[in-house]
């Protein structure tokens, strides 16, 4: 190779030059730093309205719904089947949600794409127990969510094992817990 083909060390640059590949390397190393902050702050958050759904309270996590966004459940024989559009139909998703004593936990968040139009992933694990304590569903589950300035417009769950929650429902079924109207 010719010398004149191999490109300059920042030793031999212009100082311009090296000034404008300094503030590139600041620039991309603050845009990680600040998308690793973003990550930890929404974990932060998420994890603290998760703890408010599993101890009753399914406000905390409506509120990070738009008005008509989508959530996206397996099909099958149970109250939570289907899709439920509208923060309406979401309020009463997590109204069963609550009335099944499901409680739940974040493990990991990993997000894409600008903060405008953001796509979450999370890892949520559940269980729930009867009224005597004895575990009668647990299960994990991927939650991939698409957003529009924070706020979700449309969700889809994924369950490690969809029969789980058929055999939840009968067991609740059981217990004579009633699916919200």
């Amino acid at each position: 190779m010719r010398s004149a083909d191999r490109r300059p060390s920042a030793r031999h640059m212009p100082g311009h030059m090296r000034g404008d590949r300094l503030a590139l390397s600041l620039a991309a190393g603050g845009a990680i730093a600040a998308r690793a902050l973003l990550t930890r702050l929404l974990l932060a958050k998420l994890r603290r309205d998760v703890r408010a759904l599993s101890a009753g309270d399914y406000r905390p996590i409506l509120s990070n719904y738009a008005q008509n966004a989508v959530l996206c459940f397996n099909d099958g024989e149970h109250r939570w089947a289907g899709e439920h559009r509208g923060r309406a139909a979401i309020e009463r998703f997590l109204q069963d949600f609550v009335a099944a004593r499901i409680e739940g936990e974040i493990s990991e968040l990993l997000l894409a794409g600008p903060p405008w139009r953001m796509t979450l992933l999370a890892r949520f694990d559940d269980r729930a127990c009867d009224p005597a304590g004895a575990e009668i569903y647990r299960n994990r589950t991927v939650l991939l969510a698409r957003t529009r300035w924070g706020r979700i417009v449309r969700q889809e769950d994924f369950y490690e094992d969809s029969a789980r929650i058929v055999v939840l429902e009968r067991r609740l079924v059981e217990l004579g817990v009633p699916a919200v109207d």
